[in-house]
């Protein structure tokens, strides 16, 4: 990994062997050449994704790209998404980390269930590697060299070098089932923000301050962007430990409630982990909220994949829907926690 993302300081990174232990991913992937340079842009992900998809731009009614990482900060990464394409059509952005994705899935969902359209193709995405690359850190490893004997950046910024991947996925929706093969029929999307009880976590063009604020990159200095790291990806790994997984169980414990949802139905369970050093804590914890999965339902890609972010749910989905393993009838509940504000989201899913 090193090999492309580069060592800071030009020494091995001391948290690189604690956090893959940890996360127990055992492959991932860049869009990067061994030189550095980009094979493939967000944008670029995206359109591989729909090829795949069977349906013909003239056709697409709407497209909604979620991502977490844009290639640019105007115009909106669907803009350039759609740039790609050569049909007009409806188009809508939603941002976000993890979420994004299900978002942009739940906006195409409630415009084919409001009669706007009958189609809609959406998109989880993520180009998180270039933002991880040594050369974005040398600026404030430096700094830091002043101090102590060895260069070295936070473990909130080190930390998730380790943790990402590239990739993006794609669906199609529509108002009717495919006319050949299984369809999966959308039951419900929910989602949930805890911004208001929660300060940041996860964040990016900024800088966390020591009362949990959040110091914008505009109100840096050009020449402190790159000595403090501002556009590199952070997160405050305590806050996270503490706090992501007990908010999932309570926040499916309510919408069973609300929706009369008897989770020993579902026969498949596909939850987006960030890393397996959440897989038990995920299960005790719906277990002690009286949500318990067993594990023989639980389908996750992680180890093979790695964290793609809003793109996970997506690539999670694909490889079991062609697996050859679903059948009529069955029930799929998909998980999607985001660290960033700590937001949630679950979707059911019935094969028919």
């Amino acid at each position: 990994m090193e090999s492309h993302l580069g060592m800071i300081g030009g020494k091995p990174s001391r948290a690189r062997r604690i956090v893959l232990r940890n996360n127990g991913i055992q492959t991932r992937y860049y869009s990067l050449r061994q030189d550095g340079s980009l094979s493939h842009s967000n944008a670029d992900m995206v359109i591989e994704a729909v090829k795949g998809l069977g349906i013909s731009t003239e056709e697409i009614q709407l497209l909604s790209c979620g991502t977490s990482a844009t290639d640019q900060t105007l115009p909106s990464h669907t803009a350039m998404v759609h740039g790609l394409l050569d049909s007009p059509m409806e188009i809508v952005s939603p941002s976000g980390a993890c979420c994004s994705g299900i978002h942009a899935m739940k906006f195409g969902y409630l415009s084919i269930k409001a009669g706007e359209v009958t189609n809609a193709v959406t998109s989880g995405s993520e180009l998180i590697s270039p933002m991880m690359m040594a050369r974005n850190f040398e600026s404030e490893s430096r700094t830091e060299s002043e101090l102590v004997s060895n260069p070295f950046i936070g473990f909130e910024k080190d930390f998730l070098r380790w943790m990402l991947s590239d990739g993006a996925g794609a669906a199609l929706m529509q108002d009717k089932p495919n006319e050949n093969g299984i369809s999966l029929k959308i039951d419900w999307i929910e989602s949930r923000s805890y911004a208001n009880e929660y300060e940041t976590c996860m964040y990016s063009a900024a800088d966390k301050t020591e009362d949990g604020s959040v110091k914008s990159w505009k109100e840096f200095e050009p020449t402190q962007w790159l000595d403090h790291s501002v556009f590199a990806m952070k997160q405050d790994v305590k806050l996270l430990g503490s706090t992501i997984v007990p908010l999932g169980g309570k926040y499916l414990r309510e919408i069973a409630e609300r929706r009369n949802l008897d989770v020993s139905s579902v026969d498949y369970f596909l939850p987006h982990l960030s890393s397996n050093f959440f897989r038990q804590q995920v299960y005790d914890q719906l277990k002690a909220d009286g949500m318990e999965i067993t594990v023989d339902k639980w389908f996750t890609n992680l180890v093979e994949v790695g964290n793609v972010g809003s793109a996970s749910i997506y690539i999670m989905l694909e490889e079991l829907f062609n697996s050859g393993k679903l059948k009529k009838g069955e029930k799929l509940l998909l998980m999607v926690p985001e660290s960033a504000r700590f937001s949630y989201a679950y979707v059911l899913l019935t094969v028919c």
